[in-house]
């Protein structure tokens, strides 16, 4: 399967969440956009991106993970046109969900970055590193290698930040390509 091939079918935020989400789930997916404020330096990175990328993201509005994590994506493309996100619903999307499965089961989110023209330049997903290192700490507490520990600032924002790094990596591989610089003349 061509996962792009599913990107007309794919919703935008606030349709994703109209569609599949009670209002419990909308109203946890708004708690979190509420709370997500990017730095100057996380914006003016942002605004640095000149590729078009679409990013395609699996997802349940049911889901805790996505209710925490989805509204990042929302944030970023509220910064820069060059960012488009869209969601399929992982129940409606079955042969997406066997296609983006991570370690062998069901996970969301999920996300595949695209070039503009539909090529997958990169997928990420689930939880991020600083999300696990928070679950393992959790679970490990004075057992931690101190270079794992959680940092000072909030989980939210470092879990904001992580995603950031994934979504520059994936503008970064568009910006160098050489087959877009010689389509863009860059």
């Amino acid at each position: 399967m061509l996962i792009f091939d599913k990107w007309p079918a794919a919703l935008r935020y606030g349709e994703f969440l109209a569609k599949y989400g009670s209002p419990d789930h909308q109203a946890r997916w708004q708690q979190t956009l509420s709370q997500i404020q990017l730095n100057p330096r996380q914006r003016e990175l942002l605004q640095a991106f000149r590729r078009e990328m679409k990013v395609l993201c699996l997802a349940g509005a049911w889901c805790g993970d996505c209710s925490g994590q989805c509204p990042i994506f929302e944030r970023f493309q509220e910064v820069t046109p060059t960012i488009q996100v869209r969601y399929l619903d992982r129940d409606d999307h079955a042969d997406a969900q066997r296609e983006l499965q991570i370690n062998g089961g069901n996970r969301v989110p999920v996300l595949v970055f695209f070039s503009e023209d539909g090529f997958q330049v990169a997928r990420y997903g689930e939880r991020t590193l600083s999300k696990y290192r928070a679950m393992m700490q959790a679970i490990s507490g004075a057992n931690m290698p101190s270079e794992i520990a959680t940092k000072s600032e909030s989980l939210l924002d470092q879990v904001v930040q992580d995603w950031l790094n994934e979504f520059e990596r994936a503008q970064w591989i568009l910006r160098l390509s050489p087959r877009l610089r010689q389509v863009h003349g860059d």
